[in-house]
């Protein structure tokens, strides 16, 4: 049985259809990239596992039980959590304010929150270094940092990552794209949303390619960088 089962999925924004049936698995252990251009429906595909957004048909199962319309508080409670596209931290906390914030399903277990705190500073010593330094007042890769670590504060099975290396210099993606590695190595099962097509795929177990809300493609990520037309549409090759 898959980690993540997704069974003929739809969803709307309003009377918009945005996604139109979309059935995928995610296993455990696995990093699984979803490849598409803007709007293609990727991003609304994590809201609607993560329960930012309603599912109108179809099914969402995880680790067997089923998700449907959850709310949102109660799927990061399962062991599902969700580093969003454009980082959303809060500016106006500290670094560790902003981790105290991720931890909330922890309850007031203080031990188990300074172990993923310390986890998180050792996946991200800069965060560390700028522990009491206020959200707002980092660079666009600490944020992204931060992100992900407030994200792990949660002790997630399955992370969801949206849009990772947007905006950054390239020498911070290829340190985000190793700490994904690093995150799935211990045990974190990872479903990404990236342009960065190419990276993603040297990463990625596994791929799926959307196309205005459906799945056009799919296979293992050695099989999508040799497609033409994932060569083509993705990866700038004539």
């Amino acid at each position: 049985m898959p980690l993540l089962h997704i069974e003929d999925l739809h969803t709307y924004y309003g009377h918009v259809h945005a996604l139109k049936g979309i059935t995928l698995d995610v296993e455990a252990g696995e990093i699984v990239t979803l490849l598409g251009a803007n709007g293609a429906g990727k991003s609304t595909t994590l809201r609607a596992i993560s329960g930012l957004i309603p599912i109108r048909e179809g099914s969402l199962t995880f680790d067997g039980r089923p998700l449907n319309n959850m709310p949102a508080h109660k799927i990061v409670e399962q062991g599902i959590a969700h580093a969003p596209e454009g980082r959303h931290i809060f500016a106006t906390l500290t670094v560790t304010e902003n981790l105290n914030m991720g931890a909330y399903t922890l309850g007031s277990n203080k031990a188990a929150i300074a172990a993923n705190r310390e986890r998180v500073f050792k996946l991200f010593p800069r965060l560390e270094e700028r522990r009491r330094q206020l959200g707002g007042t980092l660079s666009g890769g600490e944020q992204q940092m931060l992100t992900i670590g407030r994200a792990l504060m949660a002790s997630p099975r399955l992370l969801l990552l949206d849009e990772p290396s947007l905006g950054l210099a390239p020498l911070l993606v290829r340190l985000i794209f190793d700490t994904i590695r690093e995150i799935n190595a211990a045990g974190v099962t990872v479903l990404l949303v990236e342009q960065n097509a190419r990276a993603a795929l040297k990463i990625a177990h596994r791929a799926y390619v959307m196309e205005t809300g459906r799945l056009t493609l799919s296979g293992s990520a050695a099989e999508l960088l040799a497609d033409e037309r994932v060569r083509k549409a993705y990866l700038g090759e004539s």
